[in-house]
């Protein structure tokens, strides 16, 4: 499982953390922050996870997690998880490896070793671009407590490995944290992507909008839709510039 974001082909020498101190120190604050963490697993389960307890001397770690996550089980039973989070402008990424559960409660503990590496990355070193004005994109999928409501969400903006998107007043709320299965975002007739994203934030607009900002994390893309999005960024850039715009 890779751990190089989409948006970097800097090497990855560059970002890597190996110090237990210092990775230890780096999961303190995710614990202190109570910080969501993307756990992707090998075989395709993910959940949403905080860091409960960091044990440095020892080398261990615990997450927290619901106990009724639909894709607990999987994740759990992976040889391998991917973990993504954020501190402020900064990309948290590493392996765990052996997740073994423990229940408390209406929660889930999960205890696991250190990451033996870490890396750090300046969060969006790609550019993000809002879609021209004669273009409409739309992100289309089912909303995750009504799944028999269909929505399709403009595109406020996009970038490699997230996006915005406008979620109008009357339609029920989404919450932070919840990952969204099964959506296809049309930027043009060219540009399709089939992804899960990861809301992270929820962001109120000004009064006559009428709605939302939400912000997502782009889960398990493609690779041709991340190949065309690379594209319609790159060009969406020179348009916006020849028109004497900024992306």
């Amino acid at each position: 499982m890779s751990l190089r974001p989409l948006d970097s082909a800097e090497p990855l020498d560059d970002f890597l953390i190996e110090s237990p101190a210092e990775i230890g120190s780096l999961l303190r604050e995710l614990a202190d922050g109570n910080v969501p963490l993307s756990l992707h697993a090998s075989n395709g389960a993910s959940i949403v996870a905080t860091v409960w307890t960091v044990d440095v001397q020892r080398g261990t770690v615990t997450l927290s997690t619901r106990h009724d996550e639909p894709q607990l089980d999987p994740v759990v039973e992976s040889d391998e998880v991917s973990v993504v989070a954020f501190l402020d402008s900064i990309r948290l990424q590493f392996l765990l490896h052996g997740l073994v559960r423990v229940h408390r409660g209406g929660e889930v503990a999960l205890n696991t070793s250190f990451p033996r590496e870490l890396y750090r990355f300046q969060r969006r070193n790609g550019f993000r671009v809002r879609p021209l004005l004669r273009t409409s994109p739309v992100a289309k999928l089912r909303h995750p407590m009504i799944p028999d409501m269909q929505l399709s969400l403009r595109v406020l903006d996009v970038s490699i490995g997230g996006c915005a998107l406008f979620l109008p007043s009357d339609v029920p709320a989404l919450d932070a944290g919840v990952l969204l299965n099964g959506v296809t975002i049309d930027l043009d007739p060219d540009t399709r992507i089939h992804t899960g994203l990861r809301l992270h934030h929820v962001t109120s607009l000004n009064p006559e909008s009428g709605g939302v900002r939400l912000g997502c994390e782009m889960v398990a893309p493609t690779n041709d839709g991340m190949r065309a999005l690379q594209r319609y960024i790159d060009q969406t850039q020179k348009k916006r510039r020849a028109l004497g715009g900024a992306g």
